[in-house]
């Protein structure tokens, strides 16, 4: 007896594998979900997939930097002058992505009234300017610090971040309060806040009229700490420094109502309210 023949295709079918494609695991966390203006996002990825994920914020990309295998970090600045409501995070891996909506917060900040004798409103060159346009735009690719910041100064806190301000009786759009004003005597020592490189010295007498007396610390990964008004200067440019060192004194060099020290925190080139940061530092 003859057995029947198998139909070709079904030959086909079982010789042929099936091919299945890899899917990489994504995911993403973003803390805080609702910031408020001038808090910063941090967005927390695990991807399994070789090349490092894309992030983007709104029509804005985002550096990311890895942290360990398959981990990697965003941090995403928000300020007092960001337009409220909502944003779409999207995290894009190799295969697939995430896409997290965000709800920028409103904050409220105090105003205050400043009036400007004829010729105080045009202070600050361009040597200045420059320069400190120039350090708060470094990304560095490593991370310098971890962990809670620290105070720079022992002193009161005279003028908080995010203050909007009048001058000669019309309200300044743009402007805001970057960082926190510290009262404290003349000779006060002035600590390091975080781990990092002297990026930046700058004297009153080269031309830095505003800023005064000024240190620029590079924490590495877009963040940066801005130290002005100084008395003393006690570093040089490319020197690493540790939490707490004293890198200088305060004073009242610049543009000042009397001697403090001016402590502006950025992240991407961004101003952000270092409170935060003093609480918790990166998780």
């Amino acid at each position: 007896m003859l057995r029947p023949l198998l139909p070709s295709f079904l030959s086909v079918v079982a010789l042929t594998p099936v091919i299945v494609q890899p899917t990489d695991v994504l995911t993403a966390t973003v803390t805080p979900l609702a910031p408020r203006q001038g808090e910063t996002l941090q967005v927390s990825i695990q991807s399994s997939a070789e090349t490092p994920p894309q992030v983007r914020f709104g029509p804005r990309t985002i550096p990311v930097f890895g942290i360990g295998a398959g981990q990697y970090r965003a941090l995403i600045p928000t300020t007092p002058v960001l337009k409220t409501g909502g944003y779409l995070l999207t995290v894009q891996g190799a295969t697939q992505a995430r896409r997290i909506p965000i709800e920028v917060a409103r904050r409220s900040f105090p105003v205050q009234r400043i009036w400007l004798p004829p010729g105080k409103s045009d202070l600050g060159t361009d040597f200045e300017f420059d320069r400190v346009d120039a350090f708060k735009a470094l990304i560095t690719p490593e991370l310098f610090w971890t962990g809670p910041l620290r105070r720079p100064a022992p002193g009161r806190i005279s003028t908080g971040y995010g203050v909007r301000r009048y001058y000669n009786g019309v309200f300044a759009e743009d402007y805001f309060h970057r960082g926190l004003d510290y009262a404290d005597a003349t000779g006060t020592p002035v600590r390091a806040p975080a781990a990092g490189r002297i990026a930046l010295v700058g004297y009153e007498q080269q031309g830095f009229e505003v800023h005064g007396n000024t240190i620029g610390i590079d924490h590495g990964q877009g963040i940066a700490s801005i130290l002005i008004h100084l008395n003393r200067i006690n570093v040089r440019e490319g020197q690493f420094v540790q939490a707490g060192d004293v890198i200088g004194t305060v004073g009242n060099t610049g543009a000042f109502t009397g001697p403090h020290l001016h402590w502006g925190f950025y992240v991407l080139g961004e101003s952000v309210d270092p409170t935060p940061w003093l609480q918790r530092g990166l998780n």
